[in-house]
């Protein structure tokens, strides 16, 4: 059992082909972009994630393109800091804003150049078909191939759990994100704020939120609004999006001025699986356990090098995905438990709503009981222990 093929080249598929490498398999990554997909959001490398990313020698280059967010700041209707919270509040993976962000796409970049493994751009998975040896996959571009094991690590919307799993295993969380990058006149002092809107417009509760990058002026802008329907699918996104916030003050009018046409606009889900493996194939990251509120990537790293070393154990993939499951199950459940509020506190539906959620933020600093408020971030961090596989290369 050698040979591993990996649908997605994100954090997740990138992680897992560095591990699988360390222990002498040889992984292929196929990625339906046409290049490595640099962009998107500010994420943060939380608890037990940092270990992970620590045993592969990668600590010093993360921490030398730390955003260097100070914290999250909340804005009132004029624009006015009326909240905020450091990043080390509590602790150094238990507040809203973790102490080591990164941008994703710096992160991939990183993963990508420690991986030193194939990828084909341009293609997906059309097709899998188990057979008695391994499992052969079509493509959408290329020829098809036979592997030992297939790895679904192709995010949300993954079209390996869709094929493998069946497309009823996500739940609809309400609302539609969007994140691009802008200047803005605003001095953010390393600071993200987020600034709220009321219903209007066709839509619910919306926000804005706005991360500081490394060049002065220069942030990786997010808009986000309540929705039952999602408008990420309509055929101009860009054009809902400046529907849906027309009319907005502050400093939305910039940056709807500034929509870029490779505007990442999507939807946000929530996989529901009782299991993330099935045959010769198994799920990874987002895929397997998507829908978690700022755990994301850490899960997608904890996760890779978990599978990567359940596999390496095992001569029965099988025996091994069961193995990797039982492993991350208690870590996922612990970081899947959503805040009180959900949507409602993301993008309060009233004024009113707006004041009393910033007022709550105001004061959750001072609160004991503080850390349980907000969902023992810093315990669902660490909820796991990193097993000892041992490397076969240095």
């Amino acid at each position: 059992m050698r040979t591993v093929l990996i649908s997605g080249a994100g954090v997740a598929g990138l992680s897992l082909a560095y591990w699988l490498r360390q222990y002498g398999f040889h992984p292929t990554l196929v990625e339906r972009a046409p290049a490595l997909r640099a962009g998107g959001q500010a994420i943060d490398i939380r608890g037990t994630a940092r270990e992970v990313i620590a045993r592969m020698g990668l600590m010093d280059e993360v921490r030398a393109v730390h955003t260097g967010t100070r914290g999250i700041a909340w804005l009132d209707e004029q624009g006015r800091r009326v909240a905020e919270m450091s990043a080390d509040a509590f602790g150094d993976s238990g507040g809203v804003v973790a102490d080591l962000e990164i941008l994703r796409g710096d992160l991939v970049r990183i993963l990508h150049d420690a991986a030193d493994s194939e990828i084909e751009y341009g293609t997906e998975i059309a097709a899998l078909t188990e057979e008695s040896e391994g499992i052969r996959a079509t493509f959408t571009h290329g020829p098809a191939r036979t592997f030992d094991v297939v790895v679904g690590a192709d995010g949300i919307g993954s079209s390996v759990r869709a094929m493998v799993f069946g497309p009823k295993s996500v739940r609809d969380l309400g609302y539609d994100v969007a994140y691009f990058t802008a200047r803005t006149q605003l001095d953010l002092a390393g600071w993200e704020v987020i600034y709220n809107l009321p219903a209007g417009n066709g839509v619910g509760g919306r926000a804005v939120m706005l991360y500081p990058l490394g060049t002065a002026g220069e942030c990786c802008a997010m808009l986000g609004f309540v929705s039952p329907e999602p408008l990420s699918s309509r055929e101009d996104p860009a054009a809902a999006l400046a529907e849906v916030f027309a009319g907005a003050g502050w400093e939305i009018p910039a940056l709807l001025d500034q929509l870029p046409d490779d505007l990442y606009f999507a939807r946000t889900r929530e996989v529901q699986l009782t299991e993330w493996h099935r045959g010769r194939t198994v799920l990874l990251g987002d895929s397997a356990f998507g829908g978690s509120l700022g755990m994301g990537t850490s899960l997608a790293v904890v996760g890779a090098y978990v599978l990567a070393g359940e596999l390496s154990t095992m001569d029965d993939p099988r025996a091994a995905f069961a193995r990797y499951a039982d492993e991350m199950r208690d870590y996922v459940a612990a970081n899947r438990k959503r805040p009180p509020g959900g949507a409602r506190g993301f993008a309060p539906r009233t004024r009113n709503g707006i004041r009393v959620r910033n007022a709550i933020m105001r004061a959750l600093p001072h609160l004991p009981g503080r850390q349980r408020m907000l969902g023992g971030l810093q315990r669902s961090a660490n909820a796991i222990t990193l097993k000892p596989y041992p490397a076969l290369r240095s």
